[in-house]
């Protein structure tokens, strides 16, 4: 641990899965209690990738002076029981739960056990936006690209903890909840605490960014989550990159080797596994003077982390057509609210990859500039290293971390844990709900 962690006590706990999270922890930290410590606890996933940006900003937390307690989370069947077990003590003296991902079944569980009565939601990217509109609605917690399925065995299983959950995070009596987001909200559950992420340590911790003349791609898993077929993603980022004089993809950290060196080959584009979250990278630079992406999370956090530069962002929506026969019958109407919430950014409509606009949302200051017309495609697209590895070359912006700006190992999908095999829901049933994934 850090020796800078001295001033870290028990009174705010906060839990992560992603890299995402925790920087939106040190975001709500700056915001809501500057100078004070917390204590951090990673959860961590098994991906290689994911592991890698977690290390890299658990360094960052170190760094602001938060304590950082990482758990091996998902090491074996065996492994949630310890996790558990180990942090039931300090979760039972914790006074503040900070949290990024209420659909987690570990973060659910976990809150089964606090005492805690407040309980701040940060940003997990657009599935806050769909916990938002569940709490006001009162539904169960279900992320957007499963809803609309048959629960599974697991599922039915873990109910009672996910019902629990539910209402330790519904505001009642002394219990209060807040939650610190950069999306957009269009339901606000009632008694919710609303407050907005602008990412100001960001930008007070990195950049201005050196802005490049060319643009930009920002991958997304939405192939991975089985919402988008491979063949149709493929050839709507190869018009994207040849209608854009895009030369770079920033892949997102669950997307496929497999489908990565397929992108490579086929489009020319450099595939750069960041090793840190997006704004980050983007913030302290080099970064394109257009960043093209399809409908994420970074079409709201991204005009807000790069606000006074140049630097504009344009989003191409999801065609209808472009859906596999198994995705969520939600999965168009979802996708196009995060387009069609997103303020700063120019939308692209699908069939216009070519270089059609379609309409902008409106803005605010800093108003978007254009986007750069079609323009031709220049170098080789390669994965480098044998391990499938890319170094995204250029200098860092003011206040960069030392080291490589952008190196990680691109690794396969990761296995499963099999559940534990105790008949009847429970408690040890749902930690192996949890081992299951």
């Amino acid at each position: 641990m850090s020796p800078r962690a001295g001033n870290a006590g028990p009174h705010t706990l906060a839990f992560v899965e992603s890299p995402v999270q925790l920087l939106n922890v040190l975001e709500w930290a700056h915001a809501h209690a500057p100078g004070v410590g917390l204590t951090l606890v990673v959860l961590s996933p098994v991906d290689p990738m994911t592991r890698g940006q977690l290390r890299r900003m658990s360094d960052l937390a170190r760094d602001e002076g938060h304590e950082v307690r990482w758990e091996e989370a998902r090491g074996g069947p065996l492994a949630p029981f310890q996790t558990i077990g180990g942090l039931t003590g300090i979760l039972r003296k914790a006074r503040r739960i900070v949290l990024g991902d209420p659909f987690s079944r570990y973060v659910q569980l976990l809150l089964t056990i606090t005492r805690a009565r407040d309980l701040v939601v940060v940003d997990d990217g657009t599935a806050t936006m769909e916990f938002v509109g569940q709490l006001a609605r009162g539904e169960r917690l279900v992320r957007w690209h499963r809803k609309g399925g048959r629960p599974g065995p697991r599922d039915l299983i873990f109910a009672p903890v996910s019902s629990s959950a539910r209402r330790r995070l519904t505001p009642g009596g002394s219990r209060r909840v807040e939650i610190f987001s950069s999306m957009p909200m269009e339901e606000t559950p009632e008694g919710v605490t609303i407050s907005a992420n602008d990412f100001a340590w960001t930008r007070a911790r990195f950049g201005p960014p050196r802005i490049t003349k060319g643009a930009d791609m920002v991958g997304t898993s939405l192939v991975e989550t089985g919402v988008v077929d491979d063949d149709r993603y493929l050839e709507a980022v190869r018009a994207l990159a040849a209608a854009h004089g895009a030369t770079r993809y920033f892949a997102h950290r669950r997307e496929s080797p497999t489908k990565l060196r397929r992108l490579a080959l086929e489009t020319g584009l450099e595939i750069v596994r960041p090793e840190l979250p997006l704004e980050l990278i983007a913030r302290r630079g080099p970064i394109g003077r257009t960043i093209l992406s399809f409908p994420s999370t970074v079409v709201h956090t991204l005009p807000l982390a790069l606000s006074g530069t140049e630097v504009r962002v344009a989003v191409c929506d999801i065609d209808p057509t472009w859906l596999t026969e198994t995705a969520s019958p939600r999965a168009q109407g979802f996708l196009s609210g995060v387009t069609g919430t997103a303020r700063d950014v120019h939308r692209l409509s699908p069939g216009g990859s070519g270089g059609q606009e379609a309409s902008e949302n409106p803005p605010s200051p800093p108003s978007p500039g254009s986007i750069p017309g079609p323009a031709t495609m220049t170098g080789p697209g390669s994965v480098t290293g044998p391990t499938s590895s890319a170094t995204m070359t250029g200098s860092a912006g003011a206040g960069s971390i030392p080291g490589p700006t952008a190196r990680a190992t691109v690794s396969g999908p990761t296995g499963t844990v099999g559940p534990a095999s105790r008949p009847g829901p429970g408690p040890a049933d749902a930690a192996g709900a949890v081992a299951a994934g």
